[in-house]
């Protein structure tokens, strides 16, 4: 049986798949968390074999979150579980260590296909992500602009194109404002872009703005 740990800052995402996994015959303890701090808490207490991550966790990124657990627990599987497109993120996840990206709105049984494949040590591709994979490793392929960005770097493009200023998202990411505005001319500098517009403009293009 696969012991769980869903981490969602959303009871009612939580406490919905609780009741999803609840008999089956293939799932053992499932516990929850709210925030990355109460991820790494409960398996420090009583580890799992996955972890079903969200990519959104208020406070602080999945992301960061996902590297935290990985490097304190390697032999812990995660699946990453969002509600943003493979397209924004899957990449890039499993790039940082997670087996398997999947849409929130995927089925049951896509669910359990994964949580299957990645609690036997594999890695779950659906045929979007393996596409997307694909054209990143194709050497002639050009890799867009965002691509380039560092994970930090992209987490302040996303805050960007939601809307936060530079103090928000300095407040959000427990970082100076200094630090965040240095980031954020990093972007600019990166995406080629010289204002805001252009920015929110390029992350439209890029199918990288908030759903």
């Amino acid at each position: 049986m696969i012991d769980l740990l869903i981490v969602d800052d959303h009871m009612i995402i939580r406490r919905g798949l609780t009741q999803i996994f609840a008999g089956d015959p293939r799932i053992g303890r499932v516990a929850e968390a709210a925030d990355g701090p109460a991820a790494l808490r409960e398996l420090r207490a009583a580890p799992v074999r996955v972890v079903l991550l969200d990519i959104a966790l208020g406070d602080r990124d999945g992301l960061d979150v996902l590297r935290s657990i990985r490097a304190e627990f390697p032999g812990v599987a995660v699946v990453m579980l969002s509600v943003y497109p493979e397209t924004q993120f899957a990449v890039r996840a499993i790039r940082a260590g997670a087996a398997a990206y999947l849409n929130k709105g995927c089925s049951p049984e896509t669910l359990f296909a994964a949580i299957t494949k990645v609690a036997a040590g594999g890695v779950y591709v659906t045929p979007v992500l393996a596409e997307l994979l694909a054209r990143n490793v194709r050497a002639d392929e050009a890799r867009p602009p965002h691509e380039t960005l560092s994970n930090r770097e992209f987490q302040v493009l996303k805050l960007l194109a939601e809307g936060r200023s530079v103090s928000e998202i300095a407040e959000q990411l427990s970082l100076s404002v200094n630090t965040i505005s240095t980031y954020r001319a990093r972007v600019f500098d990166k995406l080629g872009v010289r204002s805001m517009v252009e920015l929110l403009t390029y992350a439209a293009r890029q199918d990288l703005l908030p759903i």
